[in-house]
């Protein structure tokens, strides 16, 4: 496999992550106000290649969507399966000669059956512990701008004319 970037970085260590650096110009109770920030100092030509936005206070958060049922699962299983066999038999189809149904209808029915399987074997070894369906996320409790420190304090005065 090449690589793009040629051998510069052949015999070197990989980059480990680093914290971020600079002086903090700002700080913002949502990512969407510390975007508007920052997009504020590039649309007044500040040079934002040296600012970074900083979530602070991390958290997962799981939202639970709803309650799972058997008929639920098997339905979510059956739904999805059939997506993905009447995906299959439509390639099927365009490689054989005759009608197209036949390899439909031979999709439809093994994407029924594997969306059944593969549906509820997991659903039953949970036994239980876990009848619900939710969503993950990592979210900040706040947003901090930073700014290389050479330009932080015109960063800083330039933002006080920003009313966010």
């Amino acid at each position: 496999m090449t690589n793009p970037m040629g051998n510069a970085s052949r015999g070197r260590q990989p980059a480990l992550p680093t914290p971020p650096s600079g002086w903090p110009i700002g700080s913002y109770p949502t990512y969407a106000e510390a975007q508007r920030s920052v997009d504020y100092l590039a649309d007044n030509q500040f040079p934002v290649e040296g600012v970074t936005i900083v979530g602070v206070d991390l958290m997962q958060v799981e939202r639970v969507l709803y309650r799972l049922t058997w008929g639920k699962v098997i339905g979510g299983g059956m739904v999805s399966g059939a997506w993905l066999g009447l995906f299959l038999g439509l390639l099927l189809s365009m490689f054989t000669t005759g009608g197209a149904i036949g390899p439909l209808v031979v999709g439809l029915v093994g994407g029924l059956i594997f969306g059944l399987i593969s549906a509820s074997i997991p659903y039953a070894a949970t036994r239980g512990q876990r009848d619900f369906a939710s969503t993950m996320q990592l979210v900040a409790g706040r947003y901090d701008v930073l700014c290389d420190p050479k330009t932080a304090e015109q960063a800083r005065d330039m933002l006080a004319r920003l009313a966010i």
